[in-house]
């Protein structure tokens, strides 16, 4: 079964207790794409590099792709990400501004 996860910020709170395991690896797969690298005190390689911020949109996308598929792949392997796309804030459509969609598959769960 195919899962949508998204790195807009839509206010998810934290589940310390999530019900299963596609839960629990949805979340943990949320986490990485919101998190910047170096901000994590006691694991700095956690997160995804911001050094594409500046970067022309196409090239911070293509970027952003590798670092996404290569950070899940290395901190939460239960998941298997099948396509990432970019969508683009409503509010903030004019300044460029855009969130990575991933649709992914949840082994075990």
């Amino acid at each position: 079964m195919q899962y949508q996860v998204s790195g807009a910020n839509d206010g998810n709170a934290v589940d310390f207790s999530p019900p299963g395991v596609a839960e629990e690896v949805l979340q943990n797969v949320r986490t990485l794409l919101v998190t910047a690298k170096y901000s994590v005190p006691l694991d700095r390689d956690l997160g995804i590099d911001a050094s594409f911020l500046d970067r022309p949109a196409p090239d911070a996308m293509a970027r952003l792709r590798v670092q996404i598929a290569q950070e899940i792949q290395r901190h939460e392997p239960r998941a298997v990400v099948k396509v990432i796309e970019f969508k683009k804030y409503e509010d903030e459509a004019l300044s460029g501004c855009f969130y990575p969609v991933l649709r992914i598959e949840v082994i075990g769960g």
